[in-house]
């Protein structure tokens, strides 16, 4: 069968992973395992220090979930911004070389390649810093019809809609063209920023929609996992609220199903798990598969995550829970 193409909308992140003694983290702003933005010069002065090299990693909430789709073997793109540097060029041509298709990927000089720190203490517990750089530039005159080109699905991070300028012109041209939209609402703070509004969005442009307890939590005004899915569910034909180590609930129409958590015999690192989640699950809903088959794919791929170090799984074990499918 052919496999309607997906793109990814959002930040593209470098991740550069060091491994640092607890007492590092001593002279660093902010709290051990927190995540903050930081500026140009903070980023440089940190790298400046280090006594190890870091390992690049391609990252971002889209970039993610994308680049396991691409693993997987489904057709994708990507549409961001990007420095007109070596971060730049690494992560357009990783992402190539994967099988995706970089060509919506745009560049400036005016900033550098965003990039992401994370400060991996030996506890496991990664402190992480961020410098969006290009991808804050990121704006709709970077947008064109040509960009969704050939795809069939957009998937689109919720940070997006912190600048609702970008995000809700991303929105409403993939509904014009006739696209299915994925949204992964990203943080609570986004769907606090947006309030009514959101809901309004939901219902207008998306049909997946994707939500941690938090967020789902932020959008009902309840801190119940059930409300918060069946108020997303009737904003959208598909919703999703994951659970973490519980699991994940998922909804369309009337039906609803708990998709458990895999085990894990050790969890090294959290960290994109959510983003992994997503794209097995929307690597099934491309293969036309119900919709408790979907988290299972999901939770396959979650569990390998958090068992390896880094946002996604390593190539060859998406690769294995490939043909378990």
């Amino acid at each position: 069968m052919t496999v309607p193409k997906t793109v990814g909308v959002g930040s593209p992140v470098v991740d550069l992973l060091t491994r640092v003694p607890h007492h590092f983290l001593e002279s660093v702003p902010g709290e051990k395992g927190g995540r903050l933005l930081v500026d140009r010069p903070t980023m440089d002065a940190l790298l400046s220090r280090l006594t190890t090299p870091c390992t690049r990693a391609l990252g971002g909430a889209a970039g993610n979930t994308v680049f396991t789709l691409t693993a997987l073997g489904a057709p994708t793109a990507m549409l961001g911004k990007l420095g007109n540097d070596d971060e730049g060029r690494y992560y357009a041509g990783s992402f190539e070389r994967l099988g995706g298709d970089a060509r919506s990927l745009k560049a400036t000089g005016e900033a550098p390649t965003a990039r992401c720190l994370s400060l991996i203490t030996p506890d496991s517990q990664r402190t992480m810093r961020t410098c969006l750089g290009a991808a804050d530039l990121f704006s709709r005159n970077d947008v064109t019809c040509d960009d969704f080109a050939g795809n069939q699905m957009v998937y689109l991070e919720g940070y997006l809609l912190w600048d609702s300028a970008i995000g809700e012109h991303i929105l409403a041209m993939a509904d014009r063209l006739g696209l299915t939209v994925a949204l992964d609402l990203g943080t609570f703070e986004v769907v606090r920023n947006l309030g009514a509004r959101l809901n309004d969005l939901l219902k207008r442009h998306v049909d997946i929609v994707f939500a941690n307890e938090d967020e789902a939590a932020a959008f009902c005004g309840w801190p119940d996992p059930v409300a918060g899915l069946e108020a997303l569910a009737a904003c959208c034909p598909t919703a999703v609220v994951k659970l973490g180590a519980r699991g994940a609930l998922v909804q369309e129409g009337a039906q609803r199903c708990h998709i458990p958590a895999l085990p894990v015999t050790e969890v090294v690192d959290t960290t994109g798990a959510g983003d992994v989640w997503a794209a097995g699950f929307l690597y099934g809903r491309l293969h036309h598969l119900p919709m408790e088959r979907c988290g299972l794919m999901g939770a396959s791929l979650a569990a390998e995550a958090v068992a390896h170090l880094g946002a996604t799984p390593p190539l060859e074990t998406i690769a294995d829970i490939k043909r378990q499918w």
